[in-house]
């Protein structure tokens, strides 16, 4: 990425990197163990605190944030005989304390420590409460993340290497946004390197550091500094760098994220007369947020970087470069808090039907750690196959890892390519921001990282998965989660292409409006190839460049196909009517598809009264230019009379004539290789690739049993 030397995710990467993982999750387990583990129980106080001072970490924060680790008892309220902290309060009252203090108010870390039954592996929790939470793909009231430190108490043999020490770091798992999204974890830390976190603008996912560069993430290793991550990849993929699949952290690896700003009841958050002491200079800046994700007509290309602002440390940590420092109180001081309370926030995220539905009910509170499985069992957030894996081999009371139903996709921007000619080419580039993916059938939305979307704890099933970002017209399609031990690979080959909403046209397919029962739709550029392609069981939209000229595919339940033409050009939608399948479409699209090509040869080719430079008028350069073009149009006609034959249902001349096209068609690749000198590049190129689509329908419509 400009003024970025590191590496930037790669769609095929991720592909091979995914390619080993597991597709099933069993059911009274957690998402990611195959066996129950043994349960917990409490470490005694001195223990724990021991051990809580010992790995305390130091939290890094962006120079943007506005709600830092706090203690939410000040918030507490009585609702009907039970304790909670109402959101309003807790906003507001955190707002007003922090007013023009020089630092936040009661920055605080709780604590918890527990060691499973029979077994030397213990666990520090480090809990931290914010008031609130703003980002890209959600916004909520209280916002509770957490860091476990999976460490050894007793002294043991290590595989025969030597003993290990007690109180000695196995894992640590840092939480990320949700259980959809894959924790930063790192297996056998230095028990030196005390565990840093950094801590996301406004969503507070924590990514790890645990290498020289302490204020910023490092997914890959560089020379000879160590990935901040242990998080699996498949190795020996040629040509590909190893990307370990984790959520990171995207500003500090170069991507750019627009935050979005919080509504309820129609109005902007800080309206609200609930919150008299919250204003807009409270909420994220206005230069990292949008009002919408469709007020803009393409992505946003002036968000801020992310830089480190208040660093926290605890109080006997001691090291100079801290801000604050912050109080350890155990856990166990909150647990009399029933509830973390307040009503459902709202931003539009749009979904590509013909409805344009919005969707919100992803927005919710995260409610109390202590009714959370992770509270008693850490390793159930334990999201990396092979860290449970490895605790697993050293521990008997950890379950064996499980296979993982996971959907992932990469998501790209499809812009004009300049080898086509103008407004008729595509190609796909890496999106400028991260964008948004939801499965509808799911209540959480998950960013991307470097482009790359990852949606773990999928039930089995078909889903529908939305991807959505600031200035794009969103993309949706079926997706089919089985039980076959493989991820489930959105988009064409794992790629989902979005457009910028000033270049998007609607593309509608509905097969309501013919007899063939349908199953599939795709869509493919001259130039970029295939943009899309998912089953089709209702009315679709798919959102098109207007600069690209496409190939939309149907495919119907008995294998047979269909293809339809479509140049969009300056319409805001274009609609199929009777997207049928057979030897008609087929030949239709063939006739389509070489009447364009010849009107565009036409017009490329000289005018008669040109000198061809020896004095001669026409010539070489116009004869085959205009040889191109007759066998174009030769080859619409034989296209013109297969569909008439067809539709007449007589298969027999119709085939006859779809022979004549293919026979004119080798004439067009012949008329072609000797004018390509005369066209212009683009047009030159452009006949070549619609060649090739044509001879492969042609074969289509000759094997079509349906008329």
């Amino acid at each position: 990425m400009p003024g970025d030397d590191r590496p930037a995710v790669n769609r095929r990467t991720v592909l091979g990197a995914l390619a080993g993982g597991g597709a099933a999750s069993l059911a009274g387990c957690s998402l990611f163990q195959a066996d129950e583990d043994e349960p917990t129980t409490e470490l005694d106080d001195e223990t724990v605190r021991d051990l809580a001072v010992a790995f305390a970490p130091t939290l890094y924060f962006d120079e943007e944030e506005r709600w830092f680790p706090t203690d939410p008892r000040p918030y507490e309220t009585d609702a009907g005989g039970e304790t909670v902290v109402d959101g309003f309060d807790a906003l507001d009252g955190y707002t007003e304390r922090y007013g023009d203090a020089e630092t936040p108010p009661d920055p605080t870390v709780f604590y918890r420590g527990v060691r499973y039954e029979d077994s030397s592996l213990a666990v520090v929790q480090y809990w931290y409460y914010s008031a609130f939470d703003q980002f890209t793909t959600n916004f909520h009231w209280h916002d509770w993340e957490v860091l476990h430190v999976f460490v050894d108490i007793e002294e043991r043999d290590s595989t025969g290497s030597g003993t290990t020490a007690a109180g000695e770091p196995q894992l640590y798992v840092a939480s990320s946004h949700s259980r959809k999204v894959p924790n930063n974890e790192f297996l056998d830390p230095d028990p030196e390197m005390v565990p840093r976190i950094l801590s996301e603008l406004g969503s507070h996912s924590s990514a790890l550091s645990l290498n020289d560069e302490r204020d910023a993430f490092q997914r890959l290793q560089l020379d000879d500094v160590l990935p901040d991550i242990t998080n699996s990849a498949i190795d020996g993929v040629e040509d590909l760098a190893e990307i370990p699949i984790a959520y990171g952290l995207p500003r500090d690896e170069g991507s750019r994220l627009p935050f979005v700003v919080p509504e309820l009841d129609g109005a902007p958050l800080y309206d609200h007369e609930r919150l008299p002491s919250v204003e807009r200079s409270d909420l994220i800046d206005g230069d990292l947020t949008v009002r919408s994700f469709d007020a803009l007509t393409s992505p946003p290309t002036d968000l801020p970087e992310r830089e480190t602002g208040l660093v926290f440390q605890h109080a006997r940590r001691g090291e100079a470069e801290a801000d604050v420092e912050y109080e350890l109180v155990p856990a166990s001081e909150l647990e009399h808090i029933e509830d973390f309370t307040g009503p459902q926030l709202s931003f539009e995220f749009s979904v590509p039907d013909f409805a344009e539905d919005a969707m919100a009910g992803h927005i919710t509170t995260t409610g109390a750690p202590w009714d959370q499985p992770r509270y008693d069992d850490p390793a159930a957030d334990i999201s990396d196959p092979n860290h449970r894996e490895a605790l697993a081999d050293r521990y008997d009371a950890v379950g064996e890892a499980a296979p993982i139903n996971r959907v992932f996709a990469t998501v790209t921007e499809a812009v004009t390519a300049d080898e086509a000619p103008e407004d008729e080419g595509l190609t796909t580039e890496q999106s400028s921001v991260e964008a948004v993916a939801m499965l509808e059938s799911e209540p959480e939305s998950v960013p991307t990282f470097g482009g790359v979307a990852v949606v773990d704890d999928v039930p089995e099933g078909d889903h529908r998965l939305t991807v959505n970002g600031a200035g794009v017209a969103p993309h949706s399609e079926a997706v089919s989660v089985g039980t076959d031990d493989a991820p489930t690979v959105a988009g064409v080959d794992g790629e989902i292409p979005l457009v910028a909403r000033e270049n998007a046209t609607r593309l509608e397919v509905d097969p309501r409006e013919t007899d063939r029962d349908l199953s599939d739709l795709a869509v493919e550029d001259d130039f970029a190839g295939r943009l899309y392609d998912a089953p089709l069981s209702g009315p679709d939209a798919v959102y098109v460049h207007r600069g690209g000229a496409y190939t939309t595919e149907v495919r119907d339940t008995d294998d047979e196909v269909g293809a339809f033409r479509v140049n969009p050009a300056d319409e805001s939608a274009v609609r199929i009517d009777e997207p049928r399948t057979g030897k008609s479409s087929l030949a239709t699209f063939l006739a389509d598809i070489a009447e364009e090509t010849r009107s565009e040869v036409a017009a490329a080719a000289p005018d008669d009264d040109d000198d061809d430079g020896n004095g001669q008028q026409g010539g070489g350069s116009e004869n085959a230019v205009r040889g191109l073009e007759r066998a174009l149009a030769a080859v619409s006609d034989a296209a013109r009379r297969a569909a008439e034959r067809a539709e007449s249902d007589d298969r027999g001349r119709a085939d006859e004539a779809l022979g004549a096209v293919e026979t004119r068609l080798e004439g067009v690749a012949e008329r072609l290789a000797e004018a390509e000198g005369d066209l212009p590049d683009g047009l030159s190129r452009a006949t070549d690739r619609r060649l090739d689509q044509a001879r492969r329908r042609s074969e289509q419509a000759r094997a079509a049993e349906k008329l």
